[in-house]
């Protein structure tokens, strides 16, 4: 790796048109902060107290079906409901402005088998949960109102889970929200200038450069953002140019379903853990207008940093200033790389 990164420098996030700065001689700073517990693979394929396990009863009072593959509810806690009632009182200043915010929340859950992560499903598994998400998608997208689907998962206790069950979120809102407004800001600009999109480019440099690289397939690329801001942060790309999910081939879907499992896979390895992490779709949004400069991507932040007990805090400066991190996305990269794809955990 080039040396000049190993010195305080700035880099550029184009999806975001913002900065961040990276600081890699902080490395070598001694640890006497928060040391959490390693979590590993459940060993339990049904538990009678899960709330999302086959035939049991959730904290809602509804009881799910004897599910044998995949299984979508409204969430029972939802942030956003359908209905709202409108804001009546005026603010008192134009900066104390608000609105209503509708929207539909639902959980689905990617297996029966309470003890799996996508970690350790296999490709024609995961491949279900894809055709899942695409589906929600269409039917979600299909109601006039919504304007974005944003579909995610909260992976493990430190990331904020609150059920280890094998399951994601998928939130659909009446607006677009701020981080997917953000880049089809930047995307668009971009197109606009160029003519060219984004993250097209964007592929083909790390492409070509490719130490930042973690793996590719035939369809996707997963790829350690020369922005990154969380220690081993990714982004997974469609190799064409398509703006949802929902667009995806066959073999496309093949190929999501096949770089999911080898990058948690990978995850999971690096420090021999169930690896947390926050992990989301970015796409076209659903308002009803053209979006030529949408490119359909993912992002994972998983927030460990040293090991498996020791994270990454998005604190003082990051909270005052701007993001900051320690290790270089070069590195990052390179230690995901050299990294198994058979999981340490073997399944069975």
């Amino acid at each position: 790796m080039d040396k000049k990164w190993q010195y305080p420098h700035r880099r550029w996030n184009p999806l975001r048109r913002t900065w961040v700065l990276v600081s890699p001689h902080r490395t070598q700073r001694p640890w006497q902060g928060e040391v959490g517990q390693k979590a590993m693979p459940s060993g339990v394929s049904y538990d009678p107290e899960c709330y999302l396990c086959p035939g049991n009863k959730r904290a809602g009072g509804h009881a799910n079906p004897a599910y044998e593959s995949i299984f979508t509810f409204v969430n029972d806690y939802a942030a956003l409901l359908p209905e709202t009632s409108s804001v009546k009182d005026a603010p008192a200043s134009a900066l104390l402005q608000a609105e209503p915010a509708r929207g539909l929340c639902k959980v689905l859950c990617f297996h029966p088998d309470h003890s799996l992560t996508l970690a350790r499903m296999t490709q024609p598994e995961i491949r279900r949960v894809v055709d899942a998400w695409a589906r929600e998608y269409e039917e979600l997208a299909a109601l006039e109102w919504i304007e974005y689907v944003q579909i995610f998962e909260n992976r493990g206790a430190m990331m904020g889970a609150s059920n280890p069950h094998p399951h994601g979120q998928i939130w659909s809102t009446g607006f677009v929200p701020d981080e997917p407004a953000a880049e089809t800001a930047a995307q668009r600009e971009h197109l606009t200038r160029s003519g060219r999109c984004l993250l097209c480019d964007y592929v083909a440099a790390e492409r070509e450069a490719s130490e930042r690289v973690i793996f590719e397939n035939e369809h996707f690329a997963a790829i350690v953002p020369w922005w990154a801001v969380w220690p081993f942060e990714a982004l997974l790309v469609s190799k064409r140019h398509l703006g949802a999910m929902l667009e995806l081939s066959g073999s496309e879907r093949d190929a999501l379903a096949d770089a999911l499992r080898r990058l948690t896979t990978r995850f999971d390895n690096l420090f021999e853990t169930s690896f947390p992490y926050t992990m989301g779709f970015h796409q076209t949004p659903t308002d009803g207008k053209e979006h030529a400069e949408w490119h359909f991507h993912a992002h994972f932040y998983p927030p460990l940093l040293r090991s498996a007990t020791v994270r990454k805090f998005m604190v003082g400066f990051e909270m005052l200033g701007m993001p900051q991190r320690d290790i270089t996305a070069e590195h990052a990269a390179e230690r995901l790389r050299a990294c198994s794809e058979e999981h340490f955990w073997p399944r069975g």
